[in-house]
């Protein structure tokens, strides 16, 4: 019959046959085609770190039925099982949360990125604070997105984009990273307005140094000291030490140990 055909295996070559010349000829071609297609595939393996086990089946359900050139070949529920699996099978990703049972996806990722550099991250987190963002940054993670804004589709490009060598964020990640290189560029700005002395002066301060101990250690006359955070407060428009060493805090002039 016309529309019927059947598909052998031999060796490892697909071959598609039918009673009818024409049509084998035009189902052969798409048999072949759609063999090499699936044979050249590249499956990009995942292993998944969240310790809601709902959301790991979700995820695994989700990329797996829709995107077969995604394979999540293991789960994880705290840092203790990801080491454990990590080193026990091969993987090309890891999708990180976050917030888990006994350490931060930000302590598994410094651990990571120092013990296997190449090693991708895709961060996928409700945990979007900047502090969190600018900390995975410096770490030298390559990809995060957010848990409320996502789903499959979005999910699986960023995985085959950081498997490729690019990073990807999501929008209201950038948005965040966006914030956080203008924050800092106005620190630098702020912090470009003080002389290193006067930058000092504060730290001292906030130790809690009177001025006569200021001027010792810096080998400064006390009136000296004195002129000098005048003309930090003159820059400021403030008019106390404490306004002072605040102001330095939030803008990153001086840091806590």
């Amino acid at each position: 019959m016309l529309g019927i055909y059947a598909a052998k295996v031999w060796g490892k070559k697909k071959v598609c046959t039918s009673r009818n010349t024409g049509f084998f000829k035009k189902k052969l071609y798409l048999c072949y085609n759609r063999t090499n297609q699936n044979s050249n595939m590249h499956h990009i393996k995942v292993i998944i770190v969240d310790d809601h086990e709902l959301f790991r089946l979700g995820i695994r359900t989700a990329i797996e039925s829709r995107h077969p050139d995604i394979t999540i070949v293991g789960e994880a529920k705290s840092g203790a099982d990801f080491f454990g699996l990590f080193n026990a099978i091969a993987a090309d990703l890891v999708l990180l949360d976050i917030m888990l049972p006994d350490m931060t996806g930000v302590d598994i990722a410094r651990r990571l990125k120092a013990e296997r550099p190449e090693f991708k991250i895709l961060a996928i987190s409700a945990e979007n604070s900047a502090s969190v963002i600018e900390e995975m940054l410096q770490i030298g993670i390559e990809g995060f997105i957010s848990k409320i804004n996502s789903n499959p589709d979005i999910l699986a490009k960023a995985i085959r984009s950081v498997v490729q060598g690019l990073e990807y964020y999501g929008k209201d990640i950038s948005e965040v990273i966006s914030r956080i290189y203008v924050a800092k560029k106005k620190t630098m700005q702020i912090s470009s307005e003080f002389s290193e002395q006067e930058k000092r002066i504060i730290e001292c301060c906030h130790q809690g140094l009177p001025a006569k101990l200021i001027a010792d250690q810096l080998f400064l006359s006390i009136r000296t000291v004195d002129w000098h955070k005048s003309n930090i407060f003159r820059k400021l428009g403030i008019n106390s030490t404490l306004e002072m060493v605040q102001f330095a805090l939030k803008n990153k002039i001086i840091r806590t140990a």
